[in-house]
C-alpha cells in the first residue's frame, strides 16, 4: 500500500528559491504541521522559467534550481523528519521557446522524419509537406505569406533570425549562401506568428506555441521522459507525484497505469478538471484529482443564495444584457476554436479524411471544420475517455442537431468516427476538447461574467450561485466512501482569484444593494469604458486591498485581454486600454475613489475574515489530502498568475509562528495570525491523529441561528465553522442556537478550553473551532 500523506505544501522552486531554500524551510513546514513537501516541475525548465512547465530536458533535475545534489539534500532532510517528498510532473508536452535548450526539439529541426527523436513530437509532417512550421516571423518582417523573410541571415554556421538561433541540417549550407535560399531547404519553415492559429502542424499545450506536445504514448518516449523520474524512486528520493494536464493525453489510463510501474503503486493526484456531476473515471490507477471540485463547494457552501437575483440583475444592467452562462460558455469555446485553436480542429478534419480516404479539398473541408467546432462549443465536460463518457460526445451531438440543422450530413460523417475510441480522429477529438474547455471558459467567459466573481474559479460552475448545508453535507460523505486519499486545496498557481480574495467577494452576496450602490458611487466619480467590466475589476481591488498598484495594473491587463471583447494580447486597443488603466490609477491618485475603497475594504474585512478562516479550516479537514498553497497560512489575497508566484515572505512567517493564536481578526490590514494558528492547529492535528479522520457525519443545530454553523464529525474531530456572517449579525448573533455535539466532554483545540454546545460561547473569540473529545 502506498504510502500517504497528511497533508501537502506547495512551494514555487525557482532559480530564485531552489532546492536547498526549499530545505532550509523544512524546519518551518515541520513545526507547521505539513505532511509532505510539495514542489513545483524541478526537471530542467526553459532557462529562467519561473513555473517550470516549460521543461527542456526531462533527463535531470534543473541545475538553475540546485540540480540532484539539492535534490538528495532535501528529500534527506525531509525523511529525517518523517515528511515526504511530492513532486509536479509535466507529462504532456516539453518547451521549445529556444530550440538550443532542447536537445530533442533541435535534433527534429535539424533531421526532420530522419531524426531519432521525430517520432517523440506530435508532428503532423504531411500538413506541413515534410516541414515542422514554427510561427516567429513578426509582421513587419514577412508582409506577404509565403515571400521572403527579413532580417534573416547565417550566424555561426546556424540560422538566425533577430535572436532567434535554428539548426542547419547537414549539407544545407556553403559559403556564400543566401540566407533565404538555405531556409528553403530545412526541415522546419518559418513562417508569420499568425498563422499558428489555422497552420500549426505540431500539438502544443493549449495555445502555447512554445510547448510542444510529447507523444507519452509510445513506450519508448515514456521511458525517456521519465528515466529521471524513475531514479527518484529507484532511489527513495520522492515519495509521490502530482501530474499536470492528464486530459493532454492520447491515453491517460494506460499512462497511469505505467507511472504506478514506474513508482511502485505511489501515491498520484492528476489535475483533473471535473464538472458538477462528473466524476473521475473509476478505472484511473491515482488517488484522485488535487481538488478543484472541493474548492467550488468549500466556496459556495458559504455564498448567501438571496443575492443572486440582486447581483445577476446588477450585471445584467451594467453589461447591458448578459447571456446565460451556458450559452456564454458555448459562445467562448466556438470563438476559441474557430480563431487561437483552428489548427488543431483542422488536424482532425485532416484525420478524418485519411480515414474515410477522401481528398479534403475546400467543399469538403469547410462542412467537417464547422462541425468539429459545433461539437467542441458544445461538449459539456473537458473530455471523454471512450468508451466512458459516450454520453457526452452524443450530448453534444444533440446540440448540433437542434441549433444547426444545416450541418446534419457532416455531423452524421464524423460522428461515428469520433464515436470509435481507436480510430485516430477520436483520440485527437478527446485531446483537443479539454485545451477548448479551458480557453474558452478559464481564460475567456470567466472574465465576461461579473455577478459574483468569487465563483469565477477554475473548476467551478459560475452559474452554481450557492450550495446549502445538506448537499455539502452529502458531497463530503460520498467523498469519505469514493476518493478519501484524493488531493484539496483552496489556492493554487492556476487559480484566479487567492482564497482569501475570494472570501471576501463572497461577502457581496449578503449586502448586495450595498454592493450597488458602491459600485455606482465609484463609476460616478472615475467612468469607466466598460462598467460591467468595471464590476469585475472593482470586486478584485476590494477582495485584494490593499495592494500595490503595479499588481492592480497587471491584473487589470491580463483580465480586459483575456475577456477578449474589447481588447486582446494579438490586437490590443491602446484608448480602451488606456482608459481601464486610468480607473486603476484612480484608485491611488484620485482621494474621493481612495476613500470609497477604503470604506469598501473596511465593510468587508470583518465578515471577509470570517469567511475566510471557515473555508479554510474546511478544506484542512473535509475528507482528503490538504494542500497548502505556499505562503496561504496567512491572508492569501493574491489574483491571477503571475501575481500568485510573487516571492513568499517566509521570515514574517517565521516569526508570527510563536504569536500566532485565537485573536480575531481586524480591518483590511490584519496580519493573519489567526489564519496561522487554525493552519497549524488543523495541520497538527491531521498529522498527529490521524484516526480522528477516519468518516464523515454531518452535525446539525438547533436554534434561530442555525442556518448560520456547518459542523461534521470526521470520526473524533468535529469542525464548526460560522456561515453568512453578515446576516448573522443582523439577527443579533447566536442567541440560544446550540449544536448538537457527540456524546463526551470536547475540547476547543483553537483556544484550549472546553467547548460549550452554545455556538455564543463555542464561537466567542474565533469564528471556527475545532474540537476533539477529552477522554480520547
Amino acid at each position: 500500500m502506498s504510502r500517504v500523506p497528511s497533508s501537502t505544501y506547495r512551494l514555487q522552486v525557482r532559480e530564485s528559491f531552489d532546492l536547498d531554500a526549499a530545505r532550509e524551510l523544512l524546519a518551518y513546514l515541520d513545526e507547521l504541521g505539513v505532511g509532505w513537501v510539495y514542489l513545483s516541475p524541478i526537471l530542467e525548465a526553459h532557462p529562467g522559467s519561473d513555473h517550470g512547465y516549460d521543461v527542456v530536458d526531462p533527463t535531470r533535475v534543473d541545475p538553475a534550481r540546485g540540480g540532484a545534489e539539492a535534490l538528495a539534500r532535501l528529500s534527506a532532510e525531509a525523511h529525517r523528519r518523517g515528511m515526504g517528498v511530492l513532486v509536479d510532473i509535466v507529462p504532456n508536452h516539453v518547451g521549445v521557446e529556444s530550440p538550443a535548450t532542447n536537445g530533442w526539439w533541435w535534433d527534429v529541426l535539424r533531421h526532420g522524419r530522419d531524426s531519432r527523436f521525430a517520432r517523440f513530437f506530435d508532428v503532423d509532417w504531411a500538413a506541413g509537406r515534410g516541414r515542422i512550421l514554427l510561427p516567429v516571423v513578426g509582421d513587419d518582417d514577412q508582409p506577404d505569406a509565403g515571400g521572403p523573410i527579413a532580417n534573416l541571415r547565417l550566424v555561426d554556421g546556424l540560422l538566425g533570425y533577430h535572436d532567434h538561433r535554428f539548426p542547419l541540417a547537414p549539407g544545407t549550407a556553403g559559403d556564400g549562401d543566401d540566407a533565404q535560399a538555405v531556409h528553403e531547404r530545412q526541415h522546419y519553415r518559418l513562417v508569420s506568428w499568425r498563422a499558428a492559429d489555422d497552420e500549426l502542424d505540431y500539438r502544443r499545450f493549449f495555445a502555447v506555441n512554445s510547448l510542444a506536445g510529447v507523444r507519452v504514448e509510445d513506450r519508448d518516449v515514456f521511458e525517456a521522459s521519465h528515466v529521471e523520474i524513475a531514479r527518484w524512486f529507484r532511489e527513495r528520493l520522492v515519495d509521490g507525484l502530482r501530474v499536470d494536464h492528464p486530459d493532454g493525453l492520447r491515453h491517460p489510463a494506460a499512462y497511469l497505469d505505467d507511472l504506478a510501474d514506474l513508482t511502485g503503486s505511489a501515491w498520484v493526484v492528476v489535475e483533473k478538471i471535473l464538472e458538477p456531476g462528473e466524476d473521475l473515471p473509476a478505472r484511473w490507477s491515482t488517488s484522485g484529482t488535487t481538488g478543484y471540485e472541493v474548492l467550488a463547494m468549500v466556496d459556495r457552501v458559504l455564498v448567501d443564495p438571496a443575492g443572486e437575483s440582486a447581483l445577476g440583475a446588477l450585471d445584467e444592467r451594467l453589461r447591458g444584457g448578459v447571456p446565460p452562462w451556458p450559452e456564454l460558455v458555448r459562445a467562448s469555446k466556438r470563438h476559441v476554436a474557430d480563431t487561437i485553436l483552428h489548427a488543431e480542429v483542422r488536424r482532425i478534419a485532416r484525420e478524418i479524411a485519411v480515414e474515410l480516404d477522401v481528398v479534403p479539398d475546400r467543399a469538403w473541408r469547410r462542412p467537417v471544420e464547422e462541425v468539429l467546432v459545433e461539437l467542441l462549443a458544445a461538449f459539456p465536460v473537458y473530455r471523454s475517455y471512450l468508451p466512458e463518457g459516450r454520453e457526452h460526445l452524443r450530448q453534444a451531438a444533440g446540440a448540433v442537431r437542434r441549433d444547426r440543422p444545416d450541418l446534419g450530413g457532416a455531423l452524421e460523417l464524423v460522428l461515428p468516427l469520433l464515436e470509435d475510441r481507436v480510430r485516430a480522429p477520436s483520440l485527437r477529438f478527446q485531446q483537443t476538447s479539454g485545451m477548448i474547455m479551458a480557453k474558452g471558459v478559464e481564460d475567456r467567459a470567466f472574465y465576461r461574467w461579473s455577478r459574483l466573481t468569487s465563483l469565477n474559479e477554475v473548476g467551478a460552475d459560475p452559474a452554481e450561485f450557492s450550495l446549502a448545508p445538506v448537499a455539502f453535507h452529502a458531497a463530503m460523505a460520498r467523498r469519505q466512501a469514493v476518493a478519501p486519499e484524493a488531493m484539496t486545496t483552496l489556492s493554487t498557481h492556476d487559480t484566479k482569484r487567492g482564497e482569501d480574495v475570494r472570501a471576501r467577494i463572497s461577502v457581496l452576496a449578503e449586502d448586495p444593494d450595498w454592493w450597488d450602490s458602491t459600485l455606482s458611487g465609484l463609476l460616478a466619480a472615475v467612468p469607466a469604458p466598460d462598467e460591467g467590466f468595471a464590476n469585475l475589476l472593482w470586486q478584485a481591488a476590494i477582495g485584494a486591498w490593499p495592494l500595490s498598484r503595479d499588481r492592480l495594473h497587471g491584473y487589470a491587463e491580463k483580465a480586459m485581454r483575456e475577456a477578449g471583447d474589447r481588447t486582446t494580447w494579438t490586437e490590443p486597443d491602446a484608448a480602451h486600454e488606456k482608459a481601464v488603466h486610468a480607473l486603476v490609477d484612480a484608485a491611488y491618485d484620485d482621494p474621493a475613489v481612495v476613500a470609497r475603497l477604503d470604506a469598501a475594504a473596511g465593510r468587508l474585512a470583518g465578515p471577509g475574515w470570517s469567511n475566510a478562516l471557515a473555508a479554510k479550516l474546511l478544506s484542512l479537514t473535509v475528507p482528503g489530502v490538504p494542500d497548502v498553497y505556499q505562503g496561504s497560512e496567512l491572508w492569501e489575497q493574491s489574483l491571477v498568475d503571475p501575481d500568485n508566484r510573487r516571492p513568499v515572505d517566509f521570515g514574517l512567517r517565521r516569526r508570527l509562528l510563536g504569536a500566532a493564536g485565537p485573536v480575531r481578526p481586524e480591518g483590511p490590514a490584519d496580519d493573519g495570525r489567526a489564519k496561522l494558528h487554525v493552519v497549524r492547529t488543523a495541520l497538527r492535528l491531521r498529522r498527529d491523529r490521524p484516526d480522528l479522520f477516519a468518516r464523515y457525519d454531518p452535525l446539525t443545530a438547533a436554534g434561530a441561528a442555525a442556518e448560520h454553523v456547518l459542523a461534521f464529525d470526521r470520526g473524533g474531530a468535529v469542525s464548526v465553522v460560522t456561515r453568512l456572517p453578515v446576516g448573522l449579525e443582523r439577527r443579533g448573533g447566536w442567541g440560544e442556537t446550540r449544536l448538537d455535539l457527540p456524546a463526551g466532554e470536547w475540547r476547543d483545540l483553537l483556544t484550549d478550553r472546553p467547548a460549550s454546545p452554545e455556538l455564543g460561547s463555542l464561537l466567542a473569540d474565533l469564528p471556527v473551532a475545532l474540537l476533539v473529545r477529552e477522554d480520547r
